[in-house]
């Protein structure tokens, strides 16, 4: 059986939704990802029209708000139309698994970094006649989690060099970027340097939102149990709304933080609840793809 592992941070080519809010209910585009990421790709990346709408009607989505999110998805390149025999389906756009992959260890396994990994430091200049790659670069930057030091020069722990060097070269934007490497030696409290670069007040909220929204989810389950379709829908809400957070967060020293930052307890609830409702609910999305 094959779990997802996959990081759908933005689902746009364009990259667009990389900004997108996470606050409060998914939006059904979101929610479509998440079930591709989830269940599609296990499907040789096809999920069929009429799976597709039954398990969004799952998530209480119905069938005119689904079409109207898939077209607007197929728009944007991000699934296609394609048959299977007799029946109408969707698959996912070669970049967005490239997406999906991408995402496997931050979301499931990150490794917080620690004062010792050091600092990535990104130094980029992009003509100005092309627009278009500046702001793919600092979309890019975003979304692996770089905070701005200055203008044009972006920093984020130095244990995600690997991801960000095979990030930037697939989508060809390596050849405006320098990568330096190092520690910071002299002026300045880092601790405050941390709190200038990232935005940390709304990262402190945003992880509030989620354990004020899934602790109770979790003492429910703890208590009563969830059926393999309560636990789906819980499930599916769930990784929608937290797969953002460690790209905001790159995994930052827990030293440079503020004393019992509240994303160690989020990361910890995330993990409890991955652990008690994936296999409910694959068991329950796999009944409904194959009724």
């Amino acid at each position: 059986m094959t779990d997802y592992r996959g990081g759908m941070t933005v689902v746009t080519k364009e990259r667009s939704d990389a900004d997108a809010r996470i606050t409060g209910d998914p939006a059904p585009r979101q929610l479509i990802v998440t079930l591709f990421g989830l269940y599609g790709r296990a499907e040789k990346n096809w999920l069929s029209v009429a799976a597709l709408v039954r398990l969004m009607g799952e998530l209480g989505v119905d069938g005119p708000a689904v079409r109207s999110s898939i077209s607007r998805l197929k728009r944007r390149e991000v699934l296609a139309s394609s048959r299977r025999g007799t029946s109408a389906g969707y698959s996912m756009s070669p970049w967005l698994l490239d997406v999906l992959a991408e995402g496997d260890a931050r979301i499931f396994g990150r490794t917080r970094a620690s004062i010792d990994d050091g600092w990535l430091v990104v130094v980029f200049s992009v003509p100005e006649s092309e627009r278009e790659n500046r702001h793919a670069l600092r979309t890019e930057l975003t979304r692996l989690g770089f905070g701005t030091a200055a203008s044009g020069v972006w920093i984020a722990p130095g244990n995600i060099e690997r991801e960000v060097r095979e990030t930037l070269e697939r989508r060809d934007l390596h050849r405006y970027v320098d990568i330096f490497n190092g520690s910071h030696i002299a002026f300045g409290d880092l601790r405050s340097k941390v709190r200038d670069w990232w935005d940390l007040d709304e990262l402190t909220a945003l992880y509030a939102e989620f354990i004020d929204a899934y602790r109770p989810i979790l003492k429910q389950f703890d208590k009563d149990g969830f059926t393999p379709g309560e636990a789906f829908a819980h499930y599916v809400e769930m990784l929608t709304m937290w797969r953002r957070l460690p790209y905001r967060d790159p995994g930052l020293p827990l030293d440079l933080l503020p004393d019992g930052w509240n994303s160690v307890v989020a990361e910890e609830l995330f993990r409890e609840l991955n652990a008690a409702l994936s296999g409910p609910a694959r068991e329950h999305a796999l009944e409904t793809i194959h009724p």
